[in-house]
């Protein structure tokens, strides 16, 4: 039997890397897929909806930068708003924690205590290790114990407002492209085809980062998005021919 004798081989941490910040990493991951099968499917269905009454390409290019535009500013604006709340929260709970320790220092002492020995730590353990936190950083203890917040990795909405911007805009860009760049005659069969390959890719991705099964993750996307196509070029059809 052949072993691998290369150094560190036996160390599990050589196989399985693990830094501070992987979970935020994932966390931003997944939203940046699901901010593309956002754009991917409110774009679909729009210019989708829009062929079924006409085959003006210039109105579906209007159309689809219309839309393109409206969603990425408005998923930016709604990411910015979100984040800011949440920091602004996390910023006076952190507030409120440097008060609490300037203020009764041994209270909190006890409080970070009690804290660590409720997940299972030996009081005597719980207490040195309490000891040793503080000493080195009592509000980075207390907000990450206590309040689950790292004071050093609060989000910036500024980040997050052009995160979403970009990953909407880049999901629009497919259907708004896959409709206006083919011939008339084979532009919906070829959109629809583009938008359920992108809407295949982003459930699985989703699911993969979400340690999630794959397949009920891509069934529902793929249907959820050729739902919304079939209903918004049925009324586009019906609108146009009341129109015409």
């Amino acid at each position: 039997m052949n072993k691998d004798n290369s150094p560190g081989s036996d160390d599990p941490s050589h196989h399985e890397p693990h830094t501070g910040g992987l979970g935020a990493r994932l966390n931003w991951l997944r939203a940046a897929v699901l901010g593309v099968n956002d754009g991917v499917v409110s774009t679909a269905g729009l210019v989708v909806g829009v062929a079924g009454a006409t085959t003006s390409r210039e109105t579906l290019l209007t159309a689809g930068l219309a839309g393109l535009l409206a969603g990425s500013l408005s998923m930016a604006a709604g990411e910015y708003v979100s984040v800011s709340t949440q920091r602004d929260s996390e910023k006076a709970a952190l507030a409120q924690e440097r008060e609490e320790l300037a203020a009764a220092p041994q209270a909190e002492l006890d409080e970070l205590t009690d804290l660590l020995a409720g997940r299972g730590i030996s009081p005597e353990l719980a207490r040195e290790v309490a000891r040793q936190l503080t000493e080195r950083d009592a509000l980075a203890a207390h907000a990450r114990v206590e309040l689950g917040i790292d004071p050093e990795e609060l989000t910036n909405p500024w980040h997050a407002a052009w995160a979403s911007f970009a990953a909407f805009t880049c999901g629009a860009l497919l259907p708004l492209l896959a409709i206006v760049l083919p011939p008339a005659s084979v532009r919906l069969a070829v959109t629809v085809v583009a938008v359920l390959g992108a809407l295949v890719l982003c459930g699985w991705a989703s699911a993969r980062l979400g340690s999630a099964p794959v397949r009920p993750a891509v069934l529902r996307n793929a249907a959820g998005g050729a739902v919304a196509m079939a209903v918004t070029y049925t009324a586009g059809t019906l609108l146009g021919a009341l129109g015409a």
